[in-house]
């Protein structure tokens, strides 16, 4: 099984529109970027891709087009779903799997696209392509937002998805014995947003989980491309 993350940014990508900060400069001047966050995970020669970011034309291509298999949406936020419309006339439109209240918000807008649609419960697993997923709740106000613990080939892998520190504990008892945790961390520890974790929130959180490794996603342009366990696009597991 391998995870390649497609992007690792917020919902404005890194660099900003318009922004001159040293890391929006660093962005344009070496062409590294933060595209908006997805993943696609691969196994068993099935790819599913977790959220269909803005950015997902530019993520499929940078990666030799891979014919997607299954789509998980975490939750209905624009820069989690709305790339879902690029399948149209490129491939058969891949199944959807989502909790019942972001598959009947994100459907809405694809309503031009015929596709499978499949409800996933919290904490009720699921296999797809020999992989158990579980989704989890997370704390993201107001949208209804899952995270997932990923169980393959052996290895354990949590995705917080956007989240604020409090996360629930029973979500939080299906994040131990990670061998990968991603998480969350959109802005510098001064900076405190209720809907999301800032950087030490996460490193926090990571701390007491104990994976064996983690790396924080869906930074923003405010965050040093340098600080520890800071994810870039394109960081590959193999498991």
């Amino acid at each position: 099984m391998r995870l390649t993350l497609l992007g690792t940014g917020d919902a404005i990508g890194t660099p900003k529109i318009g922004c001159s900060c040293p890391q929006c400069t660093r962005a344009r001047t070496t062409g590294e970027m933060r595209l908006r966050t997805s993943l696609l995970l691969e196994n068993e020669g099935k790819n599913l891709l977790i959220d269909t970011s803005p950015d997902l034309r530019q993520q499929l291509l940078k990666y030799d087009s891979p014919k997607i298999d299954a789509v998980f949406w975490t939750h209905g936020h624009y820069d989690h779903f709305i790339g879902f419309g690029e399948f149209y006339r490129v491939q058969d439109v891949p199944p959807v799997y989502a909790a019942l209240p972001v598959l009947k918000y994100c459907v809405e807008i694809f309503r031009f696209l015929t596709f499978e649609q499949n409800i996933v419960k919290p904490y009720e697993p699921f296999d797809l392509f020999g992989c158990s997923i579980t989704p989890f709740l997370v704390k993201h106000p107001p949208a209804y937002t899952c995270g997932l613990l990923i169980e393959c080939n052996g290895a354990r892998i949590g995705f917080t998805s956007d989240t604020n520190s409090d996360i629930p504990n029973k979500s939080l008892e299906l994040l131990k014995d990670l061998d990968l945790l991603l998480v969350d961390a959109l802005v510098p520890s001064d900076i405190r947003i209720h809907k999301h974790m800032n950087y030490l929130d996460a490193c926090t959180l990571a701390q007491s989980l104990n994976p064996k490794e983690f790396q924080c996603i869906h930074t923003s342009h405010l965050l040093s491309w340098d600080l520890p366990h800071i994810a870039k696009d394109g960081n590959s597991f193999k498991f």
